[in-house]
């Protein structure tokens, strides 16, 4: 059986999808953007947008009873492949003890027009 997992302290799904969903000892969490939850907006630049980006899922893991800690592999989606290093230097200090797999690409959009898009898969 899967859970619904929503986080009041997440901006709110901007389509028909759920922030994320558990199952099992297993958390499936959805693309994040880096909007602000208070304004409903995209953060300024790759470096806020990464920040809020990682918030929000964090914000998911606790609603979850997660931590970073469980999270064992990410795919995070850029506009611009040139902002690796910008992104990297903010992701590490989220995943700076134990990080997880992850995958990187440059996409042609994202929604809203976004810089940063993240998503994760976390075990308990």
């Amino acid at each position: 059986m899967n859970k619904t997992i929503t986080a009041a302290a997440a901006p709110t799904a901007t389509g028909p999808y759920c922030h994320a969903k558990q199952a099992g000892n297993m958390l499936f969490i959805s693309g994040q953007l880096g909007v602000d939850k208070a304004t409903g907006t995209l953060g300024k630049d790759v470096s806020e947008q990464a920040t809020l980006a990682l918030k929000s899922m964090g914000a998911i893991l606790e609603e979850a009873g997660m931590s970073y800690a469980d999270v064992v592999k990410t795919t995070v989606f850029l506009a611009d492949i040139n902002d690796f290093a910008t992104i990297n230097a903010i992701y590490s200090g989220v995943f700076h003890t134990d990080p997880p797999a992850r995958s990187c690409y440059q996409v042609a959009n994202l929604p809203k027009g976004a810089l940063f898009e993240i998503e994760a898969i976390a075990v308990k």
